[in-house]
């Protein structure tokens, strides 16, 4: 369906084109009529099929509907991380360009002055506040807003607020808005929390259900076998062979992991910044900015950027860690192949990993091709997608027998025989330039 064909006024229309949207994507062909109608909505969709244009186009038209009849605040979205919401207000700055209406963001890790400038937003109105629950929460503890007016309320990312901890702090501010207030919640997964939540929060709503918990279909998934401490032998030697990557992002379990990757890959000369919490908020910023404008090659993260951060032309994921949950591996592999275009994961499995890969290929439905790395590469010990431990390299060989420099015999290494056997545009492929 085409924009042109939804019931959006000329200047939302005009913005959408500015914001090079064509067509609607299945979720927002599904859920913006039935927003536009007042309908509650759950809607359901793997991360990058546009959830955020889902649920801001049709606000922006009834608010703009409405503009002049009502003061304060008129809407509240809630968004698990400052990234994530911070993304929003900007997305929300992007589709309104052309109609009067106000937003703002307000998340946690500014000074006091930034709080104090929320403060003062909030006594003032707005017609679109963007926030992290716990710092809204600081807010209304301390300035008790008045939310008689909000029409809208919005859990984006549903899943995630809840895997983190916002339960109480979600309740404790619905609580506060009026009955005939619609609410919406986005979630990329169904689990019985999000139904349980869904049947407290909504009335009767409109539930649309789009290609759940898989990642996109265009993109290429691989998996190396490497004990844990060559991975980062394996990510280098891969940097090394293919000089060229650009728009890639590796993701690291832990921030230890993430500062001591992004030493090694500086070491070798690499355009690469790391995103974790250990950054104040305004270097976070300024760090996706650059990344955003390709002021920065490689991006080592935790998992604080696997959701709802909307960059459309990512051309690599790197998991360093497999994810403990398999639903969080979805998540960072919807980092890339957005909008339509395609993309590349490889996951680098060590032994203990084994059974969190087969979670994975159980909840997506997957096989991941074997991505082959040189002799002796993965250490000392090597476990093959059987979780058997097998010696350096990549075959089976007598430790007493010379190595010499044979080749490999046709079907024993795997889909891919040999580097460069790929479309010379995969980065799985060796840059034979």
């Amino acid at each position: 369906m085409d924009f042109y064909n939804l019931d959006l006024d000329d200047k939302i229309l005009d913005a959408v084109d500015a914001n090079n949207y064509t067509e609607c994507t299945p979720i927002q062909e599904k859920t913006i009529p039935a927003i536009l109608e007042g309908h509650d909505v759950l809607g359901v969709a793997q991360t990058g099929t546009g959830k955020t244009a889902a649920y801001l186009l049709p606000i922006i038209q009834r608010l703009y509907q409405s503009a002049g009849k009502a003061e304060g605040i008129r809407s509240i979205i809630m968004a698990p991380t400052r990234e994530l919401a911070h993304q929003i207000d900007q997305a929300m700055e992007g589709f309104s360009y052309f109609v009067p209406l106000s937003s703002l963001a307000i998340y946690g890790g500014n000074d006091g002055i930034r709080f104090e400038q929320e403060s003062r937003s909030l006594r003032l109105g707005a017609d679109m506040i963007v926030a992290t629950p716990g710092r809204l929460l600081a807010h209304i503890q301390l300035e008790n807003p008045d939310f008689s007016q909000v029409k809208f309320f919005v859990l984006d990312e549903a899943d995630r607020l809840l895997d983190m901890g916002f339960y109480d702090d979600i309740m404790s501010i619905a609580q506060l808005l009026p009955d005939s207030c619609q609410k919406i919640m986005f979630s990329a997964t169904m689990p019985d929390k999000i139904r349980q939540l869904s049947l407290q929060l909504l009335r009767n709503p409109v539930e649309v259900r789009i290609a759940v918990s898989k990642p996109a279909d265009t993109v290429k998934q691989y998996v190396c076998y490497a004990s844990e401490s060559a991975k980062t032998r394996v990510i280098c030697d891969l940097f090394a062979r293919r000089p060229d990557l650009n728009r890639v992002i590796i993701f690291a379990s832990s921030k230890k992991k993430v500062k001591a990757l992004s030493i090694e890959l500086q070491k070798m000369k690499i355009n690469v910044a790391e995103m974790h919490s250990d950054l104040d908020q305004k270097k976070r910023e300024e760090t996706m900015m650059d990344f955003r404008n390709n002021h920065i090659s490689v991006l080592v993260a935790t998992d604080i950027i696997s959701r709802g951060i909307d960059i459309d032309d990512i051309n690599l994921i790197i998991n360093y860690d497999v994810p403990s949950d398999p639903e969080d591996y979805v998540h960072r592999v919807g980092r890339t192949a957005r909008a339509g275009r395609g993309g590349y994961a490889l996951t680098l499995v060590c032994n203990a990993d084994r059974g969190r890969l087969k979670d994975i290929i159980r909840l997506t439905g997957n096989n991941l091709t074997k991505y082959d790395i040189p002799t002796g590469l993965a250490g000392e010990e090597k476990e093959d997608e059987r979780g058997e431990k097998r010696a350096s390299g990549n075959r089976r060989r007598n430790p007493h027998r010379r190595s010499g420099n044979r080749k490999p015999r046709n079907g024993r290494r795997g889909d891919n025989k040999a580097h460069g056997s790929a479309p010379q545009n995969n980065p799985m492929a060796e840059n034979k330039q």
